[in-house]
C-alpha cells in the first residue's frame, strides 16, 4: 500500500502529497471542536508517513521504503529579500526590551507593516525563512520555506551554540558581546513527547552543528522546561549545559532588562555541566570530606566481647565476610555478636538465616540473651516471664527474612532489607549462609563472575544505606595440617573465587578446638587496619551453661602449639 493508497484508507485529506510536514483536519475527532483549528500533524518523508493528533492523541502511519510513492522531494521556497528598514516605532520597542539599534541592523531586523522581521540565514548566508512578529505576540512565517535555525550563519561552525526560546532572547545575548545564540522557529512545546518525528525539531536535521558545547537557556516556565528536555534528549548531556537564572527572571531577555548586560554574560559565563550520571566531582562530596574533617560520621563500634574487639569492630558501609569448617561456632558467634551490639548500641538486624527454623533461632538467640537454658531438665532454665521480657527484646532488635514461595535471589533479599531500613532502623544485615541463596545465574555466567556480583551488589547495598553487612560462607577445600588436623580455612577456601577474600571488607575464619572447648576468631582481613580492626585473633571457650562465649582462660594452654596452628 502506498502512501495515496494510506491517507484515502484513513480519510486524511492533505493539501498535496510533498515531502514535509502539513496540519489539517482530524478525521476522528472533527467536527464537534473548534473548526478552525487543525489538529492532526502529518509527515511525509522517504520512509513513508505518519500522523498525530494534538487534540485526540490519534496516531497511525505507513512505512513504504519510499520505494511507491506518488510524491517528490520538496522543494523549498527561498522567501523574497524585504527591504531592511525601521522606524522610530521599532527602534523605541526594542529599546524597552534592552535591545539597541546597533543589534537591530546586525541581525538585519526590519519592520514591514508593523510586523517586525527576523531573517534566517543559512550557512551560506542564504535568505532560508523570514518569520514575523507583532508587538502582541501574533506570530507567522514566510510559507513553504526551510526550517532553519536563527542566526544559523554565525553559529554553523561555532564550537559553544546557545539554544533560547525566541529571536528576542537571541538579540539579548548579542547585546552582551555573545553571538553564538540560536532558536527554533516554532516556539516551545507545551509538554514533553520526545517524539523523534516531530516537525518542531525538523530544523535541527536541516542545520547540522558542529558544536561540542551545547548550552540550553530556555524559559523558566512549563513549555521552556519541555524544550530544554527536548533539546537534552536530542544532544545527550555528554555536551549539555544549563544556565540558572534569577528568581524573578524568565528568560534571558528578562536577565537584560531587569539586571543588564553584564549580569546577563556572568550567567553564561557560569553554565554548568549537565550531570552524567555515575560521574562526580570532588565538589560533589564538600559534604561527606567536611564531616569527615569535623568527625561527623559513623565510627566503628566494639562490640563488646574482650578480646575481640582488639581485632574487629562492626563499622556500617562495610561488607564482612565469616568462614569456617562446619558446625564450629560461626553462627552462633555472630548471633552473639549480633546481641552484645543491640544491648549496648541499640542496633537491630534483619537476618536471612534458613538452616534453622525461625523458632528455634529465636531460642538461641533468648537463651544467648538470659544467660540460661530454654528447655526443661536443666536447672537454670530460664522463667516464663525472663522468657517473655527476652522475647520482647529479640522483637524490638530481630527482624527475620523469609521467602515461602522460592529460593530467594539476592535481589530480593536486599530489597527486602531497604525496607527493613526504611520502616524499622536496621543497622546490620545478616545473610546466613551464601549458598542458601538462589544460585540462578543469567546468561552464560561463570560462578566466579556470580560471585563477584553478589558481592558488588552487597557492597554497594551497604555504603547506600550506611548498613554492616555479614555473610556466612562455608569452605568446600578443608586444609589440614601434617598430623592430619583441620587448619582453619581462609576465604580462598570458599567455593567459587577468591572475590571472597579481595572484595571483602573484613575476613574471619571461626575456628574450634574440641579437644580443650576453645574458639578461635581469626581476622584474615581488615581492609581499613587501625580504623576498625586488625590482623590477629582471639581465643574464646563456649560455656554450655549460659550457652555464650566467654574469653578463653585457660593457662595451661600450649604455646608452641598455638602458634604452629597460627602459622597453618
Amino acid at each position: 500500500m502506498n502512501i495515496s493508497e494510506t491517507l484515502i484508507e484513513n480519510r486524511i485529506n492533505l493539501k498535496h502529497q510533498q515531502e514535509g510536514n502539513q496540519k489539517v483536519k482530524c478525521p476522528q475527532c472533527q467536527p464537534p471542536h473548534n473548526p478552525k483549528d487543525n489538529p492532526l500533524s502529518v509527515t511525509i518523508n522517504s520512509d513513508g508517513v505518519v500522523w498525530n493528533c494534538h487534540h485526540c492523541e490519534w496516531k497511525g502511519g505507513k512505512k513504504t521504503g519510499g520505494l511507491h510513492t506518488p510524491y517528490r522531494k520538496k522543494e523549498y521556497i527561498k522567501p523574497k529579500d524585504p527591504v531592511v528598514s525601521s522606524d522610530q516605532f521599532m527602534i523605541d520597542y526594542f529599546k524597552k526590551r534592552g535591545i539597541s539599534e546597533h543589534v537591530l541592523k546586525e541581525f538585519k531586523i526590519f519592520n514591514e507593516n508593523n510586523w517586525i522581521g527576523f531573517q534566517y540565514f543559512d550557512e551560506n548566508g542564504t535568505l532560508a525563512n523570514i518569520k514575523y512578529r507583532t508587538t502582541e505576540k501574533q506570530f507567522r512565517q514566510t510559507p513553504n520555506t526551510k526550517s532553519t535555525l536563527y542566526n544559523f550563519d554565525r553559529i554553523c561552525n561555532s564550537d559553544t551554540v546557545i539554544f533560547t526560546e525566541g529571536e528576542m532572547d537571541v538579540l539579548s545575548l548579542a547585546e552582551c558581546g555573545i553571538n553564538y545564540g540560536t532558536t527554533l522557529p516554532n516556539g516551545a512545546p507545551k509538554e514533553y513527547k520526545g517524539d523523534e518525528n516531530d516537525a518542531r525539531y525538523k530544523a535541527l536535521e536541516n542545520c547540522k552543528l558542529v558544536a561540542k558545547k551545547i548550552v540550553l537557556f530556555t524559559d523558566n516556565d512549563t513549555s521552556g522546561k519541555a524544550l530544554h528536555k527536548e533539546l537534552l534528549h536530542r544532544f545527550g548531556k555528554d555536551i549539555c549545559w544549563f544556565v540558572k537564572t534569577p528568581d524573578n527572571c524568565k528568560d534571558a531577555n528578562d536577565v537584560l532588562v531587569k539586571h543588564g548586560a553584564m549580569k546577563l554574560r556572568e550567567i553564561i559565563e557560569g553554565a554548568e555541566p549537565y550531570p552524567i550520571e555515575g560521574l562526580h566531582t570532588a565538589r560533589d562530596y564538600y559534604d561527606q570530606i567536611n564531616d569527615l574533617y569535623e568527625g561527623n560520621y559513623e565510627k566503628p563500634i566494639e562490640v563488646g566481647l574482650e578480646g575481640l574487639d582488639d581485632i574487629y569492630k562492626p563499622m556500617t558501609g562495610t561488607f564482612c565476610v565469616i568462614t569456617g569448617i562446619p558446625n564450629h561456632g560461626k553462627s552462633a558467634f555472630l548471633d552473639q555478636c549480633l546481641i552484645k551490639l543491640a544491648e549496648n548500641h541499640g542496633w537491630s538486624f534483619a537476618l536471612f538465616s534458613p538452616e534453622h527454623s525461625t523458632s528455634m533461632h529465636i531460642r538461641r538467640l533468648l537463651q544467648m540473651y538470659t544467660g540460661k537454658s530454654f528447655d526443661e531438665g536443666y536447672g537454670n532454665r530460664m522463667s516464663k516471664t525472663e522468657m517473655v521480657t527476652a522475647l520482647e527484646f529479640i522483637h524490638k532488635h530481630f527482624y527475620f527474612i523469609e521467602t515461602k514461595d522460592a529460593i530467594p535471589s539476592i535481589d530480593l533479599i536486599l530489597n527486602i532489607g531497604k525496607s527493613a531500613i526504611y520502616k524499622h532502623g536496621i543497622k546490620g544485615l545478616v545473610i546466613d549462609p551464601f549458598n542458601e541463596v538462589s544460585a540462578i545465574r543469567s546468561g552464560n555466567q561463570r560462578e566466579d563472575e556470580h560471585i563477584r556480583d553478589f558481592i558488588s551488589l552487597c557492597k554497594r547495598f551497604t555504603r547506600i544505606y550506611e548498613v554492616c553487612c555479614w555473610v556466612i560462607a562455608h569452605p568446600t577445600k578443608l586444609p589440614k595440617s601434617q598430623d592430619g588436623s583441620y587448619t582453619p580455612p581462609t576465604a580462598y577456601d570458599i567455593s567459587g573465587a577468591a572475590h571472597w577474600h579481595n572484595q571483602a571488607d573484613a575476613v574471619l575464619t571461626v575456628h574450634r578446638d574440641f579437644d580443650n572447648n576453645s574458639t578461635r576468631v581469626i581476622t584474615r582481613k581488615i581492609r581499613e587496619q587501625g580504623l576498625y580492626g586488625k590482623i590477629g585473633e582471639a581465643k574464646f571457650t563456649y560455656d554450655t551453661s549460659k550457652h555464650i562465649f566467654k574469653k578463653y582462660e585457660n593457662e595451661e594452654d600450649d604455646w608452641d602449639d598455638y602458634v604452629s596452628r597460627f602459622k597453618n
